[in-house]
C-alpha cells in the first residue's frame, strides 16, 4: 500500500473539565468522523487531561479515523508552562487492548507512543502555537493561542 496524506478537518475548540481544548479530526474518508465515533471519543476525553496547574488550561487533541477498524484519541496538554502531557484512547483495534472492533468502544491506552504519521502535523504546529502566544509575549495570550490552529487540508505537503 502507498502511502497517502488524510484529509485534516478542524471543528472549534470546546471546553472539558475546566480546559480548553483544540480539536483536529484526522480521516481518509471524505464525509469526516462518524458523529457516533466523535461523540464516543470525547465522553472519554476527561480521563485523558491531567490535573490543573499553573499553566492555562489548554490541551489539543487529535481523533484519528484509521482505514481499518480503529479510531484513536490522542490528547496533548500544556503543563509545567511548557511540557506536553500525552494520553491516549483507542477503539476497535485488538492490538491497542480494546475489547472489541466497535469504533465507539473506546479504553485508554497504555502504550508510550504519541502519534502516528498522520497525527504528528498538529504537535508541530501547536508548540511553534504555544511558543508564539504564551512563552514568547511579555503578555500570554490563551485566547490567541486557542484561535491559533493548523489550516484544514491534509496532513502533509504544507
Amino acid at each position: 500500500m502507498a502511502f497517502r496524506e488524510k484529509l485534516l478537518t478542524v471543528p472549534p475548540p470546546i471546553e472539558v473539565a475546566g480546559r480548553w481544548i483544540k480539536r483536529y479530526h484526522v480521516t481518509a474518508d471524505p464525509a469526516g468522523i462518524a458523529p457516533d465515533v466523535e461523540k464516543a471519543a470525547y465522553a472519554m476525553l476527561p480521563q485523558l487531561l491531567p490535573e490543573p496547574d499553573a499553566t492555562p488550561p489548554a490541551t489539543f487533541v487529535v481523533l484519528h479515523r484509521g482505514e481499518d477498524d480503529g479510531a484513536y484519541l490522542n490528547a496533548y496538554s500544556w503543563v509545567w508552562d511548557n511540557v506536553l502531557h500525552f494520553r491516549g484512547a483507542a477503539a476497535g483495534q485488538p492490538v491497542l487492548g480494546c475489547p472489541d472492533r466497535d469504533t465507539a468502544h473506546f479504553v485508554l491506552t497504555e502504550r508510550p507512543w504519541i502519534g502516528c504519521v498522520w497525527e504528528l502535523p498538529p504537535v508541530l504546529h501547536e508548540r511553534d502555537a504555544w511558543v508564539r502566544h504564551l512563552l514568547a509575549p511579555d503578555v500570554p495570550d490563551l485566547n490567541a493561542y486557542l484561535t491559533d490552529s493548523l489550516p484544514e487540508g491534509t496532513t502533509g505537503d504544507r
